[in-house]
C-alpha cells in the first residue's frame, strides 16, 4: 500500500481536489440555462474536475533517472 501511495499519491490527491473543485464550480457558478454540457450536471462537472485535477497533479511527478 505504501508503495502504491508513493507512486500514485499525487494523482489521487489531484483527482480528489479536482472533484471537489468541479462540484463547487457547479454549485456556485454552474449554468443558468441548463444547456452547458459540462456544468449543467453535478456529475459531469465533478468527473471533469477529477480528471483535470489528476492530470494536473501527475505532471509534478518526478521521473526516475537510470543513469
Amino acid at each position: 500500500m505504501k508503495k502504491w501511495l508513493k507512486r500514485y499519491g499525487l494523482s489521487v490527491l489531484g483527482a480528489v481536489l479536482g472533484a471537489v473543485g468541479g462540484y463547487l464550480y457547479w454549485r456556485y457558478v454552474g449554468c443558468a440555462s441548463g444547456t452547458c454540457p459540462i456544468t449543467a450536471s453535478p456529475w459531469t462537472s465533478t468527473v471533469w474536475g477529477a480528471a483535470i485535477g489528476g492530470l494536473f497533479m501527475s505532471s509534478f511527478k518526478k521521473e526516475n533517472s537510470y543513469e
